[in-house]
């Protein structure tokens, strides 16, 4: 009489390819980056260590605490008018917003972890204005580092954390892969949505608010159209788009960041690129969130499928 082998003799459970992922900044552009772990996670990969710029570290970093899905079902719930009040505006301290409103919201939502805590290794990467020089942040408050990832010059004030003024990682490095060539995951992805823009960018199709027609809500909006590009009556002829001042902000510093970013990668190129054009949305329009993130996930669907991986994960990512 023969004996039945138990399957845990005959094969074992194959291990998950292990990535270490890199996400670019942009605003709520960056909110593609959702869709597309969710999509590597979906095709099978273990995200191991990420490393983050400006809204790709606020992405990386409740993706580490592992609260992306609440993240993401607050964010799609955004309207215009919820996003406004998220904003604590300025006019002192070197930038538009304080930023204190956005992070502390963050805190209520995903809760403060240290990072050296986190179950992944995990970056935020920062410029420190006044040494003019990169800053890996990977230790202490989750948040802090965040803050100060995300303080794009001008518009969020500086961030001043152990002597340093800090600013937006993405004036040096834009898609941040150099803080994970050492790590040990069999691939290194990077999600960038500086890509060259495309001939007709995505068009909106989150509804709109009802309008505010009085009281502080409506004061605040007024400000905002003066900052921001407003709608006029179509023209039989085309005609120069009439730039904001935050808009024309924004778009220098994307036309900047996409040319640096081209250089950093071509320079540092990881094992697969996730990239968007850089015109799917403005830096500001958190309230298209359902639509970004679902186009992050279509990006990351297609060239998942298209990739042909240059090593067997049992090889390993040449350092």
């Amino acid at each position: 009489m023969s004996v039945a082998t138990l399957p845990s003799e005959t094969a074992s459970v194959p291990r998950k390819p292990t990535v270490a992922l890199a996400l670019g900044g942009g605003g709520a552009k960056g909110l593609a980056h959702i869709g597309a772990i969710e999509e590597i996670l979906r095709q099978g990969y273990e995200i191991t260590a990420i490393a983050g710029t400006s809204m790709g570290a606020l992405i990386g970093g409740v993706y580490a605490t592992g609260k992306l899905d609440a993240y993401r079902d607050w964010v799609s719930a955004l309207a215009k008018m919820d996003v406004l009040k998220l904003v604590d505006w300025t006019f002192s301290g070197g930038g538009l917003i304080k930023g204190e409103r956005i992070i502390g919201t963050m805190r209520e939502l995903i809760g403060d972890r240290l990072i050296e805590e986190l179950p992944l290794a995990y970056t935020a990467v920062a410029t420190d204005l006044e040494r003019e020089r990169e800053v890996w942040l990977t230790r202490g408050s989750l948040f802090d580092a965040i803050r100060a990832s995300i303080a794009i010059p001008t518009v969020f004030r500086p961030y001043s954390m152990d002597g340093r003024l800090l600013v937006d990682g993405g004036l040096l490095n834009p898609v941040p892969v150099t803080p994970l060539i050492r790590e040990p995951a069999d691939y290194l992805f990077a999600v960038s949505v500086d890509g060259p823009i495309a001939v007709s960018a995505p068009e909106t199709t989150a509804a709109a608010p009802a309008e505010v027609s009085q009281g502080y809500a409506h004061r605040i909006s007024e400000f905002v159209g003066r900052l921001m590009p407003h709608s006029e009556a179509h023209e039989s002829e085309p005609k120069v788009r009439d730039l904001g001042m935050l808009d024309l902000l924004t778009q220098s510093m994307d036309l900047m960041q996409a040319n640096l970013a081209r250089l950093r990668l071509a320079a540092y190129a990881p094992d697969l690129l996730i990239q968007l054009p850089r015109n799917i949305s403005m830096a500001y329009e958190f309230y298209r969130a359902r639509e970004l993130i679902e186009l992050g996930r279509e990006r990351a669907r297609t060239v998942l499928e298209q990739w042909q991986p240059l090593h067997h994960i049992n090889e390993g990512r040449a350092l």
